[in-house]
């Protein structure tokens, strides 16, 4: 069976919305805000270069596939590997290597197979949707030292109780703390 990886930058209150661009008041808060510090984002190119499939929601899709193609050095293997949009209206998606899953019984099927970890970016919505599902094997995150208030959040709203185990935690100068967490069944 293959593991199931949420990978998200996060507030310090919860916000995920926008952290590169978008529609938030704060997009952009994960570069605006925060000094660069190489080694913090480490676990981004670990994430890509162990992962075997990318899982994306639809509002994700059409943000990352117009841009990711283009950047070559940063998102090699991440382009070349195989992409699945959870998506009920998307059809023909142009980003190489994508495929459409119209529920998450098919992500189930997916996760039953054997492979690399799929790794899933962006998108509250399924993200959450994956939790309430028991399908969500790992979450890494980058906490940003920023409280953005209002936005998508990636817990809350009568998520189910679930207990997680500390993997990996890290503090960087910029403040940053990476936290990896295996979700216990």
């Amino acid at each position: 069976m293959r593991t199931l990886i949420v990978t998200e930058f996060i507030s310090l209150d919860g916000v995920i919305d926008s952290p590169g661009g978008g529609s938030h008041p704060r997009a952009g808060w994960t570069f605006k805000d925060v000094p660069f510090v190489e080694e913090a984002y480490a676990l981004k190119g670990s994430e890509q270069l162990e992962a075997g499939a990318m899982l994306i929601g639809r509002v994700s899709y059409d943000e990352f596939a117009p841009v990711w193609p283009t950047m070559v050095d940063d998102f090699a293997e991440y382009n070349a590997m195989p992409k699945y949009v959870v998506s009920s209206t998307l059809s023909d998606p142009e980003w190489n290597n994508t495929h459409v899953l119209r529920s998450l019984d098919e992500v189930a099927k997916l996760k039953e197979g054997d492979g690399a970890p799929i790794i899933v970016h962006g998108s509250a919505t399924l993200a959450k949707g994956l939790a309430a599902a028991g399908l969500v094997d790992r979450y890494h995150l980058l906490v940003f030292p920023v409280l953005l208030g209002d936005g998508k959040r990636l817990f809350g709203d009568g998520d189910p109780y679930t207990h997680l185990d500390l993997v990996e935690c890290e503090a960087y100068s910029n403040g940053i703390i990476k936290q990896v967490y295996d979700v216990t069944r």
